[in-house]
């Protein structure tokens, strides 16, 4: 099915949300140690065009399109993003998504142009949100997969008693749960995410109404990409307690999930992060350690989170 725009005014892009943490790749950091020396001699006369680069924002406008098959590198990409090393098979997950198009979007730049940057791809894609119900899919590897990644990962981090009631959330057929994804490049703001979500509550409703799959959720289960100071939640305990404001989320509006979530842990991820997928994380030069936070929330707290989403993102 060809992708067709949704017109959804889903905003503009900047280099980095304030308050966001800073990805340093090793790499990059090799080449400003063989660099030092050079950068030391043309640093009088490139500090003013320094000084204009890191000043300079760039605005991109963003437009909403159905998932199609030109989208499946991209959102490949985005899942690895998010599960790193994790043993979940991201090309199968991929596959469902697209095929189950009649819910979830991507973000694309809005009407490129011919003066564009050669290097630029019309299919390029920012972000994507959609949702995979794993108790619809029962039995499906990638949803398998997922249900025993965050099992196997809560009972690193949790009590026994919150390992028992995952399970029992997990393996009630009577109460779907949903697995909500919502993946987008670092420099992406936040605002995007209003109008993505609030389209992805429409279709899940329309899904329901006509008996499409995807469309009865009781519980939606989310992985979200969360990063501590390092040196802290390395314990059992201290994980399975972990506050809140001791976390940082990559995608700020999902801390509003977490305050609605009824179960909820975080575990390192920085084992797992290499060059390409993680990088080095900094905020404010203070190094962060790279987490995953599992989170369970009902369904019918997803009104609140929209007006939450609605209060503090709308522009």
């Amino acid at each position: 099915m060809a992708s067709r725009s949704k017109r959804l005014a889903v905003g503009n892009g900047v280099p980095r949300p304030p308050g966001a943490p800073v990805q340093r790749h090793e790499q990059e950091e090799e080449d400003e140690v063989e660099d030092e020396d050079e950068d030391e001699e043309d640093s009088d006369e490139e500090e003013g065009e320094d000084d204009e680069i890191v000043d300079e924002e760039v605005n991109i406008d963003f437009e909403a399109y159905s998932i199609s098959d030109n989208d499946y590198d991209g959102i490949k990409k985005l899942l690895q993003q998010l599960f790193l090393k994790a043993p979940v098979n991201t090309a199968e997950l991929t596959d469902l998504l697209i095929q189950q198009n009649h819910v979830g979007s991507v973000i694309k730049q809005t009407d490129i142009s011919e003066d564009s940057d050669d290097d630029m791809d019309e299919d390029e894609i920012f972000g994507f949100i959609s949702l995979l119900n794993l108790t619809e899919r029962k039995g499906t590897p990638c949803a398998e997969q997922i249900k025993e990644l965050v099992l196997s990962c809560c009972e690193k981090s949790c009590e026994k008693s919150v390992v028992e009631q995952l399970d029992a959330l997990l393996q009630d057929a009577s109460k779907p749960v949903g697995f909500l994804l919502s993946e987008r490049l670092i420099n992406v703001p936040p605002q995007v995410a209003l109008p993505m979500h609030q389209q992805l509550q429409k279709e899940l409703a329309e899904a329901h109404k006509t008996n499409k799959p995807c469309g009865k959720c009781c519980f939606y289960l989310l992985i979200s990409k969360t990063f501590v100071e390092a040196g802290k939640g390395s314990s059992k305990k201290k994980r399975s307690s972990q506050k809140k404001e001791e976390l940082m989320f990559a995608n700020a509006e999902e801390e509003f999930f977490y305050e609605k979530a009824v179960l909820k842990f975080s575990y390192s991820v920085q084992e797992d992060s290499d060059t390409c997928l993680g990088g080095r994380w900094s905020f404010d030069d203070v190094p962060m350690k790279p987490m995953r936070t599992v989170m369970v929330i009902p369904g019918d707290k997803m009104d609140e989170i929209m007006d939450k989403l609605k209060e503090h993102l709308s522009v």
